[in-house]
């Protein structure tokens, strides 16, 4: 019911993720901002469990094979239908063979196109997400995939826009101590709230690299490993942390010295290669 004639630099399918196989080595992954694919599923009316398709720097095209109700939010991208623009953050309709295309957003990295009754890919261990960690659910989007539209629907929409902020300039993060924040010197702790942390470019769905000052530790040896949250700041022995974001390993064997609170994870989740973050303690 819809064909991707342009998936842009990366495109994938998302939901709310597959809870429950942390202990087999599954990680939850979903939508890496769940707040704005829950938002594009709410402007169509869709069940919160419906899958949405996620653009990574825009560049999304995709050609309707029916009359579809379909909705963007995310990283604020311009959004045009057969060439003329169309409404960002509001349902728009689709009529048979209508492209929709997305733009290079200004500022933010992911956004979110929902359909009213959801992709209707095959689940996998519960969700149609696709897991750039352990490959598990459908393939990244090509040209040329046809992507099928399922029920997951309930009451016609009722709301004609969401006005949403754009994601911020000067992003700062709420974090909490880590479980081994005692691993690390005294001036480390200090060193993550007063740094300027620029994003790498090796960053991806499983995290974002860091580059700032370097972060100290006071034991050294290996660290058996042990659970890991989407949040969780870990510190290799080059002192450089890593933020993990939806496809996060389930265990790591690096100490953790701060966890971001899950309220800013979308925030984290709209970093791009060069932007600058701030850390600040949660109260």
């Amino acid at each position: 019911m819809l064909t991707v004639l342009t998936p842009g630099p990366f495109a994938t399918v998302q939901d709310a993720g597959r809870t429950g196989w942390a202990s087999i080595g599954v990680p939850r992954s979903g939508a890496a901002d769940r707040q704005a694919a829950a938002l594009a599923n709410r402007l169509v009316g869709n069940d919160p469990a419906a899958a949405v398709l996620e653009a990574t720097a825009g560049g999304l095209r995709v050609r309707a094979e029916r009359t579809l109700l379909v909705a963007v939010t995310g990283a604020p991208v311009p959004v045009v239908v057969d060439g003329r623009p169309a409404p960002f953050a509001a349902p728009t309709t689709l009529r048979p063979g209508a492209v929709l295309g997305l733009g290079t957003p200004p500022v933010g990295l992911r956004s979110y196109l929902a359909v009213r009754g959801g992709i209707d890919v095959p689940p996998v261990l519960g969700s149609r997400s696709t897991d750039t960690l352990s490959g598990l659910g459908p393939a990244a989007l090509a040209s040329g995939t046809r992507l099928p539209v399922g029920g997951l629907a309930g009451d016609e929409p009722v709301v004609d826009v969401a006005p949403v902020a754009a994601p911020p300039e000067r992003p700062v993060l709420r974090v909490l101590p880590g479980p081994r924040r005692d691993w690390f010197d005294d001036a480390a702790w200090p060193a993550l709230l007063a740094g300027a942390w620029e994003v790498g470019a090796a960053s991806d769905r499983v995290g974002l690299r860091l580059a700032g000052p370097r972060l100290g530790r006071s034991r050294q040896g290996e660290l058996p490993s042990e659970g890991l949250v989407p949040g969780a700041l870990q510190v290799p022995p080059d002192g450089a942390p890593v933020l993990f974001l939806a496809d996060h390993p389930v265990t790591g064997g690096y100490p953790v010295l701060a966890v971001v609170v899950t309220a800013d994870l979308p925030v984290a989740a709209q970093l791009r290669p060069g932007d600058v973050v701030r850390f600040r303690a949660a109260r």
